[in-house]
């Protein structure tokens, strides 16, 4: 069945700039300086994949943040006006068996609170 009034989520074709020094920001937490670079240089040059959103929950083992964040109320104004938002950045994480967003878990929030089935552009290494 259709689903019916869900704004169409609009993407740009690849993330923005400041991404990827987030994306460094966050896996630095947990990988040393060298692994780090090399995985944002990955991220740099990989391309394209498309997850549905409730996968990449799933696959991460996140939880989906409360809808008073206002990273994520930011993001659904974005998505409601119709405004572009930047892909995903993905970490595959073997040792563990999950993925991890290394940016736009704020991104991914706001739109499973739209649609759980919407298509997201991610970059994943």
């Amino acid at each position: 069945m259709p689903k019916k009034n869900l704004p169409e989520i609009s993407w740009f074709d690849d993330p923005e700039d400041h991404n990827f020094p987030a994306a460094k920001s966050y896996l630095s937490l947990t990988r040393p300086e060298k692994e780090t670079a090399r995985l944002v240089a990955a991220l740099r040059r990989a391309k394209p994949s498309l997850f549905k959103a409730k996968d990449i929950f799933r696959a991460s083992g996140l939880s989906l943040l409360g809808v008073s964040n206002a990273h994520i109320e930011n993001d659904k104004d974005k998505i409601r006006r119709g405004k572009k938002l930047s892909p995903i950045l993905l970490v595959r994480d073997a040792a563990r068996g999950n993925v991890i967003v290394a940016d736009g878990y704020h991104r991914l929030c706001a739109v499973y609170s739209f649609d759980e089935d919407a298509v997201v552009p991610c970059r994943i290494v």
